[in-house]
């Protein structure tokens, strides 16, 4: 099969174009025809070896996050799927490999696709969709009539976060650009920081819940808008112990990463809020849950740009550049 290959780690390394062999096949997975893939941050993160401490991938592999796609082959103790369901999935991590024409993923990880998307739609939202779901549902348990502050809100995760929280009954704020401020209103955003302009930190206070994809700069201010008892869960990091634990990490590791979020955790609790770390991980069942929501058009998927598959790598530069609006898809077929 075709595949984009990351031979070595760092920044400015390109994926190659090869021809590699498909992917085996374990019991409990499904091999996915890869119609659409999308490209995430996370894929730039993995290229430069920014996450080799938690995902120790040994090059040369292929990289990519989200798929949308038809099965064409199950393993023998798969039961929810069958040859030809149109399905959509965020591969487990040590199993991705979605910028390829074909890719296995564990039966629990996928879900069928939303009838009312196509593939490049559908490939757009596994990775954000489950990332917003487990930090505001899971983590932050928001409520109908509490207040969330999603920091980018015209980004892949703000887009979709966004109109989760609306869906859920929240009021919300977010920061972005002047050119996105329409973009975010229109996906329901209250309060639209336009942070050329202004400081988030001198408009937001007693906000119940953060969403911080932003830096240690931006955390720290972050945590100043919660009121007591409030809870900021960061997906760009630090690291906290509990996510150590999470993984089963050797303690060097959790040493590290309790050092890394020493700081952030101080602060939260010097101002009696809670910080957690999210590394999201796939599931098929929070996939499910965030389908009918799609169905119903209460979450719509918003693409910024559709690339060629031979244009792999210019997609991700594009990423990179943080101009996207919403997400970034491939087509694959």
């Amino acid at each position: 099969m075709k595949a984009f290959v990351l031979d070595r780690y760092g920044k400015t390394e390109r994926l190659r174009a090869a021809d590699v062999p498909e992917p085996d096949l374990r019991d409990d997975e499904v091999l996915i025809q890869v119609h659409a893939t999308a490209v995430n941050l996370l894929d730039a993160k993995i290229r430069n070896g920014e996450f080799k401490l938690i995902l120790p991938y040994r090059t040369p592999f292929v990289l990519g996050h989200d798929v949308a796609g038809v099965v064409v082959r199950v393993g023998p103790r798969v039961h929810q799927f069958k040859v030809g369901d149109e399905v959509y999935a965020r591969p487990d991590d040590l199993r991705i490999g979605t910028f390829a024409e074909f890719v296995a993923v564990k039966e629990d990880s996928v879900a069928m696709k939303p009838r009312n998307l196509t593939m490049e739609e559908a490939a757009s939202i596994p990775l954000v969709g489950l990332t917003a779901w487990q930090a505001l549902v899971d983590k932050a348990k928001l409520k109908k009539g509490q207040k969330v502050f999603i920091q980018a809100g015209s980004g892949g995760v703000g887009t979709f976060a966004i109109q989760l929280a609306k869906y859920l009954g929240a009021t919300v704020a977010t920061t972005t650009s002047t050119g996105n401020v329409a973009l975010v209103k229109r996906l329901g955003a209250d309060v639209v920081i336009d942070y050329k302009n202004e400081a988030f930190e001198d408009h937001l206070s007693g906000y119940d819940v953060v969403l911080n994809s932003q830096d240690g700069k931006a955390l720290a201010k972050s945590l100043g808008v919660l009121k007591p008892g409030g809870t900021l869960v960061s997906i760009s990091g630090p690291p906290d112990p509990r996510f150590a634990e999470d993984i089963q990490a050797p303690w060097w590791v959790k040493q590290v990463m309790g050092l890394l979020s020493s700081g952030a955790r101080r602060q939260a609790r010097r101002l009696d809020v809670a910080y957690a770390f999210l590394f999201m991980k796939a599931s098929g069942s929070q996939l499910r849950q965030i389908t009918p929501l799609i169905e119903s058009g209460a979450i719509r998927p918003v693409i910024d740009q559709v690339f060629p598959f031979e244009s792999t790598n210019d997609a991700l530069a594009y990423v990179e550049s943080g101009r996207a609006k919403g997400k970034v898809v491939i087509k694959v077929r």
